[in-house]
C-alpha cells in the first residue's frame, strides 16, 4: 500500500473520529440541559414565560393589524371601487397663462366618453353651486348644491329611506325638485320624514324636496359630499351658472379590473376634444386602497416592533437566569473542564441552555397565539385572517434572542479557569 493511500485512509479515519466525536458532544450536551432543566423546573418555566409572552404577542398584534386592513379595505370597496372621477386641473407654466387659458370639461365630453366606451355603466356631470338657500320663514342659509344626473346615485351607491331620487323623466322636464342629506333634513325640518314634501328656494327659485339620501357607507372624506349636501337636476342646475361647464364628471365601469385602462382611454377622449395644453386628471378608488392597504401595512409593522420590546424583556430575563446558573455551577464546570472539556463545548452547552429555554417559551407562545384567533373562528362567525409569516417570525425572533442574550453567560462560563472552578464553594 503506498504511503499516499495510507495518508487518504488516515484522513479519512480522523474525519470519522471528528464527526462522531461532535455527535457526542452535542447529544452530551442536550443532555446535560435537559437535567438541568429538570432539576430546576420552577425557575426555567418562569424563564420561559417571558418568552411566551414576546411571541403570543407577536402573533395577536398581526393577526389584528391583518384584521384591520382587511376590514378597512372591506368598507372601502364599498363606496363603488368601479368609479372614475375626471377633472380639468388647468393648462400653462404659470398662474397668468392658467387663468388666460381656461378648458374646463362639458356635457359633451360625457357624452363623447359614453359613446366611445361601451363598458361604462353610469355617467353623471357634477356642477357645484353655492347659492343662498332660502326658507319659508325668511331664513337663508349657505349650503352645497349639487346639479347631478339621476345615474349619480348608482355612482355613489346613495340610499333613499325616505321619498324618492329624482329619475331621467324629471331630468328631461327640468323639474324643480332635491334630493337632500340626512343630516340637512333632521336639522331642518326634525324628521326624514317631515322633510319630504317641503318647499325651499335657491336664489329666489322654488324647490320641492322628493327625497332623502345618505350614503351606504362612509367615504373617510373622500367624497364630494358634505354632510349637508343638496342634489338638484344637472339640466335645472345649469341655468343658474349660465354655462355648460363642469366641475367633475363621474363614471362606472362593469368591473374593478378595467378601471386603470379605462381612466387612461377616458383622458385620451377628452384631450382629443380639447385643446392642447389643456390638463385633465382622474382618481380612482384603486388608489385609495392601495394607500389605505400600505398605511395599514406600517401600522402593523410599528406594532410589530413594540411586540418585539416583550421579547427583549424576556431575552434579558433569559440572561439574568444564565447568570444565575454559571455562578451556581462553578464546580460543574471546573470538574468538566478538568476532565477534558474544551472552551467550546463549555460555551455550547450553556448556549444551547438559553436557546432551548427560548424556544420552548416560543413555541408555546406561538400555540397560544394562534389558540385565540382559531377559538374565534370555531365559535363565532368572525373568519379572523391568520398569517404563516407570524409564526416563522417569531419561532426565528425567540431563536434569535435565545443565542443573543446567552451568549454572555455562555463566553463567561467558558472563560473560567479550571483551578478556581475546582475550589470554588
Amino acid at each position: 500500500m503506498s504511503v499516499t493511500e495510507l495518508r487518504t485512509r488516515k484522513s479519512s479515519f480522523e474525519e470519522t473520529l471528528m464527526s462522531a466525536r461532535q455527535t457526542m458532544v452535542l447529544s452530551e450536551i442536550l443532555k446535560l440541559a435537559l437535567d438541568s432543566f429538570r432539576a430546576s423546573k420552577t425557575r426555567f418555566a418562569l424563564t420561559a414565560l417571558g418568552m411566551v409572552i414576546g411571541t403570543a404577542s407577536v402573533i395577536l398584534v398581526v393577526t389584528i393589524g391583518l384584521t384591520g386592513k382587511h376590514y378597512i379595505l372591506q368598507e372601502l370597496q364599498k363606496i363603488e371601487t368601479n368609479s372614475i372621477e375626471v377633472e380639468y386641473s388647468g393648462a400653462g407654466a404659470t398662474p397668468a397663462e392658467r387663468a388666460n387659458f381656461n378648458d374646463y370639461l362639458t356635457i359633451r365630453d360625457e357624452n363623447a366618453v359614453v359613446d366611445q366606451l361601451p363598458d361604462v355603466m353610469y355617467a353623471s356631470p357634477v356642477l357645484e353651486m353655492h347659492d343662498p338657500i332660502s326658507f319659508g320663514g325668511g331664513v337663508v342659509k349657505d349650503t352645497l348644491v349639487l346639479g347631478v344626473s339621476p345615474q349619480y346615485r348608482f355612482i355613489r351607491n346613495l340610499l333613499v329611506p325616505d321619498g324618492r331620487f329624482f329619475d331621467e323623466s324629471d331630468d328631461i322636464a327640468h323639474l324643480k325638485c332635491a334630493v337632500v342629506s340626512e343630516d340637512f333634513a333632521i336639522e331642518r325640518y326634525g324628521s326624514i320624514e317631515q322633510a319630504v314634501g317641503e318647499n325651499f328656494e335657491i336664489s329666489g327659485l322654488p324647490f320641492t324636496i322628493i327625497g332623502v339620501y345618505r350614503k351606504s357607507v362612509t367615504d373617510f372624506g373622500e367624497s364630494e359630499l358634505e354632510d349637508e349636501t343638496i342634489l338638484i337636476p344637472y339640466t335645472v342646475a345649469r341655468y343658474f351658472t349660465g354655462t355648460s361647464r363642469v366641475k367633475q364628471i363621474y363614471f362606472s365601469m362593469r368591473n374593478m379590473q378595467e378601471v386603470p385602462d379605462a381612466a387612461k382611454e377616458i383622458v385620451r377622449i377628452i384631450k382629443s376634444r380639447h385643446r392642447p395644453g389643456s390638463v385633465y386628471k382622474t382618481q380612482t378608488m384603486g388608489t385609495l386602497l392601495t394607500t389605505a392597504a400600505t398605511i395599514s401595512d406600517y401600522l402593523t409593522a410599528v406594532l410589530v416592533l413594540v411586540a418585539a420590546v416583550t421579547l427583549a424583556v424576556g431575552g434579558v430575563g433569559i440572561m439574568n437566569i444564565m447568570l444565575a446558573n454559571v455562578r451556581s455551577r462553578v464546580r460543574e464546570i471546573g470538574i468538566r473542564k478538568a476532565l477534558g472539556a474544551t472552551r467550546r463545548e463549555i460555551k455550547l452547552q450553556f448556549l444551547a441552555e438559553a436557546v432551548i429555554i427560548s424556544l420552548i417559551g416560543g413555541v408555546v407562545g406561538i400555540i397560544i397565539g394562534l389558540a385565540v384567533p382559531l377559538s374565534i373562528r370555531f365559535f363565532t362567525a368572525y373568519d379572523l385572517p391568520i398569517s404563516g409569516y407570524s409564526v416563522i417570525i417569531a419561532l426565528a425572533a425567540a431563536t434569535l434572542v435565545g443565542i443573543i442574550f446567552g451568549t454572555a453567560p455562555a463566553t463567561r462560563a467558558a472563560q473560567l479557569d479550571p483551578v478556581d472552578a475546582l475550589k470554588y464553594e
